[in-house]
């Protein structure tokens, strides 16, 4: 069935299902996208980039969580030959710090309680009680308390040439490095304490001496040393007999300097380089590492990139990934990106009302279903939607094999989620804002089916070589981020509009189910959603489908940046989904797709949105950019046409008329 309003011009049309011609939209570029992606880099970011979350201040230390506060133990741990970088003269260590005046022994552990947790100019005045307070809604808060100075029995080194890949190579003669912090500091301070008092804490964190070698082996190893035979004996050990350079975990060199650091783990472990403790501090609560290894082939890709926590989004912060060697930690990793859907609905984060679930058979059943999906860092407002989920039951993708096909993820995945990235807050560091959607796991499986650890599997709306350099070697060269680099995904959400630079739809054909992102606001308050759709590919509901327009009215000067053909679009469908759940109220609406065409020698129009949204009985503008090149025709007669993506046979049609 085709509904045709057309006429020779918008004054000539009547009034019909959708109403008589609008007034024309008076737009200054009509073919710009109407969501460009512009994803800016992590070692572009300045925290002139951090935007605060609209109505919120959750860095101030009065508010109180509504749920449970962290206690957690700060215990200050250094070592013989190895004293606190931060009791050091300014930038006067190898590395080049500290990038402070430094601090006395004696007042390191609350200097670090302070740093971490009490909003200054230093730490830009964000917290860590301040991320748990965004990102949990205001349930849940850290308080540091500090401990210490403790000297540790043993050298640095000996504690940290024990990592995974390093069975402790490099060990100088004449000593064992298989040594544990925990086993070495934690009964002296539980002693000074008293064993009633240390269990009043929920976790305890020793920051130690020094560096975490995650946030320094690539930049004082290869980038630093064209190879192993160039690392000086300034870098070196202090065992003339060895090399001066080791294995890393994830490489087959860095520096002895770099490479006998202690590495961060979830125990908590931390150095004064580390700006991952609020990462740390999300395993807590019973959840593993989403992320994988960009170095070594075969190459995965990454899972969740730049927009988790619980993946390399931990090293968001200005500056990126190479520039998290600094003391104190303000840079790279001082801000780690947000929490996902999934994560918050592990952990019980996210009220019922926040969160659709639907299904692929309810889908089919019912209808389409379209939603507001709010930023997810934004505050919590009653009945809004800040994240949606859709139980496949199990996921049908055919089967892929991990080592040889980098984007493989592998089986075990049971639902969908879709959520807002809006650069605020925690997220203010993520490369983009936009739609994620995401495919997870079961909260019980966080197996290694993507060729490592992982339980978030982002769909990357540009899948292709993102092509960038990560860094330059000595000699000049450029090395490329991997296809296993996280920051591949940093133009990975989708956008809504055509000629965005990413994708406003994604099809999943093997679990029968078609997205669409359909449109993007930003609120008064400055907080972005997105309009987004699911519908199944196996059934559009019992509904009766149906689509209306009016004629369109022209404005604008089509032989400048072009003019603008607006039209009235209607939903002429009717008939109830049949639903009976949460889901009933998001199932009065259809989508359509849009497409234009310019008649007469030299016109073109484009539409700047393919898709558009209507309730049952409601009406939305859909506006189409025009343009006449040199020499065009005098006239153009344009044509929309709206077709129902529930229901392809049901299409209308309508016409404007533009001068040149």
């Amino acid at each position: 069935m085709v509904t045709a309003l057309i006429g020779s011009s918008a004054g000539a049309a009547p009034a019909g299902p959708a109403g008589p011609p609008p007034a024309a939209a008076h737009i200054s570029d009509p073919f710009a996208p109407i969501d460009p992606q512009h994803p800016q880099d992590q070692q572009d970011m300045t925290w002139s980039d951090y935007k605060r979350v609209p109505g919120t201040n959750w860095a101030d230390p009065q508010l109180q969580p509504t749920q449970k506060k962290l206690r957690i133990a700060l215990v200050a741990v250094d070592f013989p030959d190895q004293p606190f970088v931060m009791t050091m003269p300014k930038k006067s260590d190898p590395f080049g710090n500290p990038q402070i005046d430094p601090v006395s022994r004696d007042d390191i552990p609350g200097f670090y309680a302070d740093f971490y947790n009490k909003p200054s100019a230093l730490n830009h005045g964000h917290t860590v009680n301040e991320y748990w307070m965004e990102q949990t809604g205001g349930r849940i808060g850290v308080e540091f308390v500090p401990f210490g100075p403790y000297r540790a029995p043993r050298p640095s080194y000996e504690y940290g040439l024990n990592d995974i890949g390093q069975e402790r190579e490099g060990c100088p003669s004449g000593h064992t490095c298989d040594g544990s912090i925990e086993k070495d500091i934690d009964p002296v301070w539980k002693q000074d304490v008293g064993a009633d008092e240390a269990k009043t804490f929920d976790r305890v964190m020793r920051i130690y001496a020094g560096y975490d070698e995650t946030s320094v082996w690539q930049e004082f190893g290869e980038m630093k040393f064209q190879t192993p035979q160039d690392v000086p004996d300034e870098w070196g050990p202090p065992d003339p007999d060895l090399p001066n350079a080791v294995r890393s975990r994830y490489t087959g060199f860095t520096s002895w300097k770099a490479g006998s650091q202690l590495w961060g783990n979830s125990g908590i472990r931390q150095g004064e380089s580390s700006g991952t403790i609020t990462h740390e501090i999300t395993h807590t609560f019973g959840i593993g590492d989403n992320n994988n290894n960009p170095y070594v082939e075969p190459y995965h890709r990454a899972g969740t990139g730049p927009f988790d926590v619980l993946d390399r989004g931990s090293f968001n912060g200005p500056g990126g990934p190479h520039n998290r060697w600094q003391v104190p930690a303000t840079q790279g990793a001082s801000m780690p990106a947000g929490q996902t859907v999934r994560t918050k609905t592990k952990l019980g984060f996210l009220d019922d009302d926040q969160l659709l679930t639907l299904s692929p058979q309810a889908l089919a059943d019912h209808g389409l279903a379209v939603f507001d999906v709010r930023a997810r860092s934004a505050k919590v407002k009653n009945d809004q939607l800040q994240g949606v989920e859709i139980d496949l039951g199990t996921d049908k993708t055919p089967a892929c094999d991990v080592d040889t096909d980098p984007f493989c993820s592998g089986p075990g995945f049971t639902d969908y989620t879709i959520e807002t990235v809006q650069r605020i807050g925690a997220d203010s560091f993520t490369p983009d804002h936009g739609v994620m959607l995401t495919k997870n796991k079961p909260f019980d499986d966080e197996g290694a089916s993507c060729g490592y650890l992982c339980f978030s599997w982002m769909i990357d709306a540009n899948p292709q070589d993102i092509n960038m350099v990560d860094f330059t070697r000595p000699d000049g060269t450029k090395v490329m981020r991997s296809i296993g680099d996280y920051r591949q995904l940093n133009d990975g959400l989708f956008h809504a509009g055509t000629r965005s630079g990413s994708a406003y739809e994604y099809t999943d054909t093997a679990n029968r189910l078609k997205f669409y992102v359909i449109n993007m606001k930003t609120d008064p308050a400055g907080e972005l959603s997105y309009t987004v759709a699911v519908r199944s590919l196996d059934g559009s509901g019992p509904q009766t489908r149906g689509v209306a327009l009016s004629h369109g009215s022209s404005a604008g000067d089509a032989q400048r940046r072009g003019a603008v053909c607006t039209f009235q679009l209607a939903n002429t469908g009717h008939g109830s989904s049949g639903a009976t759940d949460q889901s009933a109220a998001y199932r009065d609406a259809d989508v359509y797709r849009l497409s234009a065409t310019a008649q007469g020698a030299g016109w073109r129009a484009e539409v700047p949105n393919a898709l558009a949204t209507a309730k049952v009985g409601e009406r939305t503008t859909v506006n189409v950019a025009v343009a006449a090149g040199k020499g065009a025709a005098n006239h153009s007669q344009v044509t929309l046409t709206a077709r129902s993506e529930s229901d392809p046979h049901k299409t209308a049609q309508a016409n404007c008329t533009v001068h040149r």
